[in-house]
């Protein structure tokens, strides 16, 4: 890529399989957030450029046809690419998932989730923690990868359960070899959980390890200038965003303006802006959900995220923290300062910050980098990170 002042020109597009994505810039899976209305918000700021991955979706609750699940793989008609994360522990079960998917035309692309740093997950040998078990890994990935036909199939991993067990070389090796399209890289480790700072010369260290596919650096990408650098420094192909854009979705318009080389047109809306997002993604979930008074009460979780770094008072944030229609949203809504600038303090880290927490792992799951037993189906939880 060609500085430019500072800012970098149009980089090479983001090949996944057939799709190519321009700029390369993904919305990485996060558990009960990035559902088809939020995907809807990122996707109208971005001009519809860039990739948007659904929500975690366990194989086995795919398999079984669990009602939620096949609500959450619903994608709106504009959406495309349609991609779907998949996250799952036996090799089996993982193939049936991507088959069905496959045969019933219900994406156009599969990731697969190895990044996953909670606890009730990784003690029974799932998410961060299963990398370490190569063979089972492998495993894995070549079923999904024989069922997925020619559907492209990536993988989201962390470096490795902490930084005396590190898998993410030996991993990315692993999913070359097994016809893996592109690898995505969280520079923590489980660890780290989301505390710290993201280890991008690991990102940069990967690229240079499987210079046969696309690597995505994930990890501190809080403004679009971050996103920037993270190319830069390490030579990745792209980028995934997760916590950057909580409560942010118009963080995709600055993305494609930074890429484009077009920083003019960063976007720092006023509250009144603010507020109008707030009702549309509270809207687009009653409609998503089929009943406004739940879509409304399921928005509640976005509400700081939005009002990060503005004056708005803790009695109000109570207020609007319990709501449950639009016209009452609507109404706390009104009562603010809607003229206020967007906030310098809003922007930065946001989400969950936890670190340094204990890994719990299944008994002797250490002991032998080869042997796969220890992994427990009840690993498959409705749970995610990354």
């Amino acid at each position: 890529m060609r500085d430019n002042g500072g800012m970098t020109t149009l980089p090479p597009p983001l090949a996944i399989g057939p799709h190519t994505v321009q700029p390369p810039v993904v919305l990485a899976p996060m558990a009960g957030i990035t559902n088809a209305p939020f995907r809807t918000l990122c996707r109208e700021f971005s001009g519809g450029k860039g990739l948007f991955v659904s929500e975690m979706i366990t194989t086995r609750a795919l398999v079984e046809r669990n009602e939620k699940t096949m609500q959450l793989i619903h994608f709106d008609a504009t959406e495309k690419p349609r991609s779907i994360q998949l996250y799952g522990v036996d090799p089996v079960t993982v193939g049936k998932a991507v088959r069905m998917i496959v045969e019933e035309d219900r994406a156009d692309h599969i990731d697969l989730n190895f990044g996953c740093p909670v606890p009730k997950v990784t003690r029974k040998g799932g998410g961060s923690a299963l990398p370490y078990k190569r063979h089972l890994l492998r495993a894995i990935l070549r079923e999904a990868v024989a069922g997925a036909g020619d559907l492209p199939v990536t993988m989201k991993m962390r470096k490795g359960i902490d930084d005396d067990h590190l898998t993410y070389l030996d991993a990315g090796r692993i999913a070359v070899e097994e016809g893996v399209t592109a690898i995505a890289l969280h520079g923590r480790t489980t660890a780290q959980h989301y505390g710290g700072t993201a280890d991008w010369e690991a990102i940069a260290r990967l690229k240079e390890h499987v210079p046969e596919i696309p690597v995505l650096g994930n990890g501190d990408i809080w403004c679009a200038e971050d996103a920037l650098r993270m190319v830069r420094e390490t030579g990745c192909d792209g980028v995934v965003v997760g916590r950057g854009c909580l409560g942010r979705p118009w963080l995709f318009n600055d993305l494609v303006a930074a890429f484009e080389g077009r920083p003019e047109d960063f976007h720092k809306p006023t509250l009144r802006e603010v507020a109008h997002t707030m009702h549309r993604h509270a809207q687009l979930l009653g409609e998503w959900i089929g009943d406004e008074a739940r879509g409304v009460i399921d928005f509640r979780k976005h509400v700081a995220w939005y009002l990060k770094g503005f004056a708005v008072g803790s009695e109000m944030r109570g207020k609007l923290a319990v709501t449950s229609s639009l016209a009452e949203l609507d109404a706390h809504l009104s009562e603010l300062d809607l003229d206020q600038a967007w906030p310098e303090s809003a922007d930065g880290p946001r989400g969950r910050t936890s670190g340094n927490n204990r890994v719990v792992l299944p008994e002797g799951w250490l002991k032998d980098p080869y042997d796969c037993a220890g992994v427990s189906e009840e690993a498959e939880l409705d749970t995610s990170g990354g």
